[in-house]
């Protein structure tokens, strides 16, 4: 039995939760925020003793029969966290993006070493049902080789979206604490990893990113165009927008994301993410003059959260490498920083 504690228990820990609370191999046994209430009521919903639950990390940590801990913390704070839970003796899953810098990435990378223990960074989009099902049609060879590669992220407005208190979206406006702007250093990290995930890691890198002022002081880095150079001739592009006008179909974030994998015989759609703008289905496939649509194919967002989840615990009964490992957490974050380094001095990056 693998017994996990959170470190954090803000919105999104209640999908961290889900695979935990159903896993026969796992059971999510304490928690811990900063927020005594906020701790409280996760523990109270998830079944876990009021004797277990905390308001400092190190209390938690010094639980003897914890295995893993969940790092689910302001950017600023995955560094010193993550060094205190492998000098604990725990295995360390933490969010997205692992770190602020490179060096802070190899920092944790050689203290899992050191402790041999594993680092697992929190990148759920790879385990999204309809990315699961376009990678093993473009693997069998449905497009051929891929050439390029378009995402699209589209936010705008949501009646159905679920309530994120303002001190959860607060600090991600401050880059002294979340190393980068909400929409394309925290949420962007899918959309890199993504392009890893298809493409492997670019060449160079080239990036506008725009400022839209949504009220004094909260500045959202937004349109923003990125273009990626990958080895063999291959391209690709993330674009970045806010609509504020545009309203989503989502149970979570109100934000859309669309993929167009572009092969040497075919190419691949896939239509949401967070949420829905349209009803295309999750993937679409077209080669040979026909155009395939597979419709029976999961779509809700928690999904990516419960395969991840399930990943990882499978991977520490198999003493595998958890997907992403450190070094695969590292490849993506040089490519946001090439990134937001290209947009600041006008210039490609190369990675």
């Amino acid at each position: 039995m693998l017994r996990v504690g959170f470190i954090g228990a803000g919105r999104i820990s209640d999908l961290h939760a889900l695979e935990y609370l159903q896993n026969d191999r796992a059971l999510l046994a304490a928690v811990c925020d900063v927020d005594q209430e906020t701790a409280q009521r996760r523990a109270a919903a998830w079944n876990v003793p009021s004797n277990r639950v905390f308001t400092n990390h190190h209390d938690l940590l010094a639980l003897p029969d914890l295995d893993l801990v969940e790092i689910l913390l302001p950017h600023h704070l995955h560094l010193p966290v993550t060094l205190d839970a492998f000098a604990a003796g725990k295995h360390v899953s933490v969010q997205k993006p692992m770190a602020l810098s490179l060096a802070q990435a190899g920092e944790m990378i050689a203290a899992a070493e050191t402790a041999q223990k594993a680092l697992r960074v929190y990148e759920n989009f790879i385990f999204y049902p309809p990315i699961v099902h376009a990678k093993a049609l473009i693997e069998a060879g449905e497009i051929g080789d891929p050439l390029t590669i378009r995402i699209k992220s589209n936010a705008g407005f949501s009646p159905t979206a679920w309530h994120v208190p303002l001190a959860a979206w607060a600090w991600r406006f401050n880059q002294e604490i979340s190393g980068g702007g909400p929409m394309l250093f925290d949420d962007g990290h899918h959309k890199f990893a993504l392009a890893w995930h298809f493409m492997g890691l670019a060449q160079e890198v080239h990036a506008w990113i725009g400022a839209m002022e949504l009220m004094p002081g909260r500045v959202l880095d937004t349109p923003a165009i990125v273009s990626w150079k990958f080895p063999n001739n291959r391209f690709g592009s993330l674009e970045v927008v806010y609509s504020p006008q545009l309203q989503i179909e989502t149970s979570y974030y109100a934000q859309d994301d669309r993929i167009e994998i572009t092969g040497t015989k075919g190419v691949i759609w896939i239509n949401g993410g967070h949420g829905r703008l349209t009803d295309a289905p999750p993937v679409t496939l077209a080669r040979d003059g026909q155009t395939r649509n597979f419709d029976d194919i999961p779509t809700g967002w928690e999904q990516s959260f419960i395969h991840a989840t399930r990943h990882l615990i499978d991977a520490l009964h198999d003493n595998t490498p958890p997907r992403l490992t450190g070094d695969e957490g590292r490849t993506i974050l040089r490519s946001l920083l090439a990134a937001h380094h290209s947009a600041h001095t006008g210039r490609s990056v190369r990675i």
